[in-house]
């Protein structure tokens, strides 16, 4: 039995990595969430066979059936991510209203991750309604904390937006000042700092590595969100056991 709701979590969750990558897609397309999928290439309508999450992909070798170009591999890693996202937050959450929360939080950091890596940019239109949902979230669940959450999402907020003043926008980007305020708003005080700490050194190897592996230099744009959503995805699971630890190593 055990197996079996397993299972349909992570189809539940692949199907709904696959409304995801519309998402981003015509996000950017500037077109809206209704109607039929159509390939990329070739603007052919698509069955629903050619749209079972990564099945589909699999089956056509990571090519369109109709016109036979490249399919790309964002496709099948976005769906695989948010399946394995929805199972392990069912097996760590202990309500209904905050797996269900989860679960949104989780499409939230997919689309802004996907989306940025692409683009550079974090679309409003996700991230403001995420923060909205999340500080109603703590005002009804933890409302006895919910100073905490604002002191983060403050403290971060003003933060980075010192960084960005001071550096007219070259070392981050004004959608990374907006991010924060979710984050902080997710993880509260202390945790954000171990979000952001680890966030920070998850961009600095990404920079590094992507200096010696694709030639990119100090002046060249790379995209923060993603490794200030995995420092948080990071710090949400061990987070109050590292600060923890931490002060216990202090004392």
């Amino acid at each position: 039995m055990g197996f079996f709701i397993s299972f349909l979590v992570f189809a539940f969750g692949l199907c709904i990595g696959s409304f995801l990558n519309v998402v981003i897609f015509r996000l950017h397309a500037k077109k809206t969430f209704g109607g039929r999928s159509q390939c990329q290439e070739c603007g052919h309508q698509l069955a629903w066979f050619d749209l079972v999450p990564v099945v589909s992909f699999l089956i056509l070798g990571g090519q369109c059936r109709y016109c036979h170009k490249h399919i790309s591999i964002q496709y099948p890693l976005v769906e695989l991510s948010t399946g394995l996202a929805f199972t392990f937050i069912y097996y760590n959450t202990d309500s209904l209203r905050s797996m269900i929360f989860f679960w949104y939080i989780a499409c939230t950091f997919i689309v802004i991750f996907t989306y940025d890596i692409h683009h550079f940019l974090i679309p409003d239109i996700i991230l403001f309604p995420a923060i909205i949902i999340t500080a109603l979230y703590h005002v009804t669940i933890h409302y006895t904390q919910f100073i905490s959450y604002g002191i983060a999402a403050g403290g971060a907020c003003g933060f980075f937006l010192l960084l960005y003043m001071l550096s007219q926008g070259r070392w981050i980007g004004f959608g990374d000042v907006k991010l924060v305020i979710l984050l902080g708003l997710l993880l509260g005080w202390p945790v954000i700092i171990v979000g952001l700490f680890i966030g920070f050194w998850i961009g600095a190897v990404w920079g590094t590595t992507m200096m010696i592996v694709a030639k990119k230099n100090l002046k060249s744009q790379l995209p923060f969100a993603p490794s200030l959503i995995c420092g948080t995805c990071v710090a949400l699971v061990w987070g109050p056991a590292l600060v923890q630890w931490y002060m216990g190593f202090l004392s």
